[in-house]
């Protein structure tokens, strides 16, 4: 999976090029695409609910995302 953390020292990452990715709650609020990933060649940023059941589906580009305890 994708580290969805954003830090300047690391690479920027592909939208969209996983099908699924795990968040955990120091990702909060979840957008879609992430903080560190390209956004030159995504869909437009979108919140996604995830807080209620622990699962969220971006509309644009179908990745789901699951809300995972923090390692």
């Amino acid at each position: 999976m994708v580290a969805p953390k954003t830090d300047s020292r690391l690479p920027l990452v592909q939208p969209n090029a996983e099908n699924h990715y795990d968040v955990t709650r120091a990702d909060l609020p979840l957008s879609c695409p992430m903080p560190g990933m390209h956004l030159w060649n995504s869909h437009p940023k979108v919140y996604l609910p995830i807080e209620d059941d622990g699962r969220a589906k971006c509309g644009y580009c179908g990745a789901t995302y699951a809300l995972t305890p923090a390692r």
